[in-house]
């Protein structure tokens, strides 16, 4: 949790289950930093500095997100002291799935990519951050922002 990974609660049966699954997490988290890293790059190219913490996760919530998801975030709420929640009422990844209960168990797998994709475009802008994704009901997801102060 120290390095800003995602925080992943799962119940399998077994050790061995329980430890593969985690490490298929972590390393699709991995993954979606390096991506979010480079596609950051890519998209801001051409843009002007941001002003704040708040343009900047403004921009993640618009453009970011529509180039990636093809829609922007739902929903974008702060408490003003380096916590965001980001909402998606219909998240592409989540919304193959059946809505059934039964699959919500596997919604990590999913998540993981997109909460590394997410602190990396954050990393690369200069914000350390945790990133969390919560589902209580499919598709719809929230993750949380907890912006690292320097």
């Amino acid at each position: 949790m120290e390095d800003g990974r995602m925080r992943v609660k799962c119940n399998f049966s077994g050790d061995q289950k329980f430890l593969e699954n985690g490490r298929c997490v972590s390393k699709l988290e991995s993954m979606g930093f390096r991506v979010g890293q480079g596609l950051i790059e890519r998209f801001t190219k051409d843009t002007p500095r941001f002003k704040d913490e708040l343009d900047v996760m403004k921009f993640i919530c618009k453009d970011f997100w529509t180039s990636v998801f093809k829609k922007q975030i739902d929903n974008l709420r702060t408490n003003h002291q380096g916590i965001y929640v980001l909402q998606d009422n219909k998240f592409r990844l989540l919304t193959h799935l059946s809505a059934g209960k039964q699959y919500l168990e596997h919604a990590p797998k999913f998540l993981a990519f997109t909460c590394g994709l997410v602190r990396g475009a954050l990393s690369n802008l200069g914000v350390k951050s945790i990133v969390t994704a919560e589902v209580s009901v499919m598709p719809a997801c929230k993750f949380q922002v907890m912006i690292q102060k320097m």
